[in-house]
């Protein structure tokens, strides 16, 4: 440790008297800094003890490296500082004491992390944890896959944080083989922790997910585990996001308990899927149960009534939602009121509703608008459009958008403003790829 972390520099501290007479008071300290009001006030008591010369034992330097932690990862200079310290009086070898202060190098430099890993001379279970949390955090997968081939006897919080770190990264088939192999060859289950985090990662699995979460459902139900609100909206989520909706209702059908969250997740589900007059029924619902709406309940709401094309009870909603349940919208909530009023084909008000946004309309909302002027031939508002959209367009990102300021100039018969725009498009290195999205060719997707 010396040799390693030898930039590290300790604060004055007085002889350390470890006096079997003081026994009592090191306790009344130690509690003190437990109970401390706040994270300074235990960051000020444990200095009052080295400046008292009060013995340390390792219940008040937990407590104290908790606090720390609070102050990260901003500070590494305190963690440092503390590091020092507890070489000083001989506690840097001390393995929870160690452990503890790893976590709060992970997250302040994961380079200090790995130097006192590598010298800790005796590791526990959740030492080997907070690095393969550290490394999956830094995105350095296989790394993270080294040090749990390390650990000479696995537990239940290995896996959880081998398999997160998995499907954090994108590494969805190695979290579920390891998932597998958990269930099958090792003494233990997982908990719920471990399954909300698998089932989370399943909605971006594509069909592989669907069939990793239906898995997951039936493993719920063998071993008997109630259906609490986390769990079930969870599986919810899970199971709409992978166009499961069936599944997805006979879920939410069967929860005890439901949160805001549930009944979004719900809504939103039914919503994106095109189930619109469904979604409203289960808001009506919502409401009589007496569960007070979000801004991601709001979200679903208005693309419920955007694919069913209710654009009256739509512009009745978002008033609901700032007036009575006083929601400031967000820049998704006009985007779908655009949206719903351009599909209608009520394009002023679609226009009205941009220039009353208290936020910067972002390209998106003006393309939405663009897109209906095209559908509904309204060439005269699709020039003014066009400026605006111009003013935020960004070539790299947003390449679409010029080829739908060319379509609407072609079908205006304003060939040379096309032709313009191709143009603009080749001198700007902009490249069309699958659909109608653009990339710059010297950029990534």
């Amino acid at each position: 440790m010396q040799r390693s972390f030898s930039y590290l520099v300790a604060p004055k501290i007085h002889h350390q008297n470890f006096h079997l007479t003081k026994k009592k008071k090191i306790s009344s300290w130690t509690s003190a800094i437990k109970k401390a009001s706040s994270p300074q006030e235990a960051l000020n008591l444990y200095k009052q003890m080295q400046n008292q010369s009060i013995p340390f034992d390792s219940y008040s330097i937990l407590f104290t490296i908790k606090s720390c932690t609070h102050f990260l990862p901003n500070n590494l200079s305190l963690i440092r500082h503390l590091h020092a310290h507890l070489f000083k009086i001989g506690f840097n070898s001390h393995v929870y004491v160690a452990t503890s202060l790893l976590y709060a190098y992970v997250i302040s430099s994961f380079e200090d992390a790995r130097l006192l890993f590598d010298e800790m001379p005796e590791k526990n279970a959740v030492t080997f944890n907070t690095m393969i949390t550290g490394y999956s955090m830094s995105r350095d997968i296989e790394s993270a896959r080294l040090i749990f081939n390390e650990i000479p006897s696995k537990d239940l919080a290995s896996y959880s944080a081998m398999i997160s770190g998995y499907l954090s990264n994108g590494s969805w088939d190695k979290g579920l083989t390891l998932f597998r192999e958990m269930i099958v060859n090792e003494p233990f289950k997982p908990d719920q922790i471990t399954l909300v985090s698998i089932l989370s990662g399943c909605t971006r699995m594509g069909s592989l997910g669907l069939l990793l979460g239906k898995s997951i459902h039936s493993f719920i139900e063998k071993n008997e585990w109630e259906m609490n609100v986390e769990l079930g909206t969870v599986l919810v989520d899970m199971y709409t996001k992978c166009g499961f909706l069936k599944g997805a209702s006979q879920i939410f059908e069967r929860m005890k308990e439901r949160n805001v969250m549930s009944w979004s997740v719900m809504i939103c589900g039914l919503a994106n899927h095109g189930y619109g007059e469904e979604a409203l029924s289960i808001f009506e619902k919502m409401e009589e149960a007496g569960i007070k709406p979000n801004e991601i309940t709001f979200t679903g709401i208005l693309s419920a009534c955007t694919h069913a094309g209710l654009i009256d009870k739509g512009k009745k909603y978002f008033e609901k939602m700032i007036q009575e349940y006083k929601i400031k919208p967000r820049i998704q909530h006009y985007g779908c009121m655009v949206d719903l009023l351009g599909k209608g084909g009520r394009l002023e008000e679609a226009y009205e509703v941009i220039e009353s946004m208290k936020l910067e309309p972002n390209v998106v909302i003006w393309s939405s608008l663009l897109a209906a002027c095209k559908v509904h031939k309204r060439f005269e508002m699709a020039e003014k459009v066009i400026e605006r959209v111009l003013m935020v367009v960004k070539p790299e990102s947003d390449g679409g958008v010029y080829t739908l300021i060319s379509d609407l100039y072609s079908l205006n018969g304003k060939w040379e403003k096309a032709q313009w725009v191709r143009e603009l498009m080749v001198n700007q290195n902009v490249k069309k790829v699958r659909g109608s999205s653009f990339i710059r060719t010297t950029g990534t997707t």
